[in-house]
């Protein structure tokens, strides 16, 4: 067994031991809203958004962006546990602006073993076999983080499976300061019908 499947089973045997009365939350989020971000193990979206369990969904993936899967969710989580409002946060520093398609694409075919970051950019360490299959993926990397949430918070709001009467915000998480930044631009085009 490893150390991280040691450290994870033993951190839920202590979780589950004190579960109480969480066993009796509702399926539908009590604060009625959903959550877009990134995956990022630097964003805590139950901290700087004040959640509890129960409270809201949260929809995480590489970059927060509004992929069909997320939209997926983003759908379920209106039509059959009636949230009524979604926030779209990307994030300062997010890895997705640190390469393209193209970058990755050709990391890939080379070796699937894990690149390192350096100064310009990512690097393949790793021996073969690759695979050229990423090339069917597009994986919605971000190259203006502010036009990339007003972009996601359009896509969201003109889906024809998304009721108009549904507000989309859309914030800037800063790293840094762990301050929410409204990208005005975004909200605005969220704005409930």
């Amino acid at each position: 067994m490893s150390q991280i499947l040691t450290e994870v089973l033993e951190s839920n045997r202590k979780y589950a031991a004190n579960f109480g009365e969480k066993g009796k939350l509702a399926l539908p989020p009590a604060r009625s809203f959903a959550i877009l971000t990134c995956m990022d193990a630097r964003l805590d979206p139950a901290k700087y958004a004040g959640l509890a369990e129960g409270d809201a969904h949260v929809i995480r993936n590489a970059g927060g962006r509004a992929s069909d899967d997320a939209i997926r969710s983003l759908v379920i989580s209106h039509k059959l546990l009636g949230t009524r409002e979604f926030f779209v946060i990307h994030h300062t520093d997010c890895g997705m602006e640190f390469f393209s398609n193209d970058v990755i694409r050709g990391l890939l075919a080379s070796s699937l073993e894990t690149a390192e970051l350096t100064p310009n950019g990512f690097r393949d360490v790793g021996r073969g076999p690759g695979s050229r299959a990423g090339e069917y993926i597009e994986w919605l990397t971000i190259a203006d983080l502010r036009q990339a949430v007003i972009d996601d918070v359009e896509r969201i709001r003109n889906h024809p499976l998304v009721p108009k009467s549904i507000p989309i915000y859309g914030f800037v998480y800063d790293v840094r300061s762990g301050k929410l930044i409204e990208v005005a631009d975004a909200t605005k085009a969220g704005k409930a019908a």
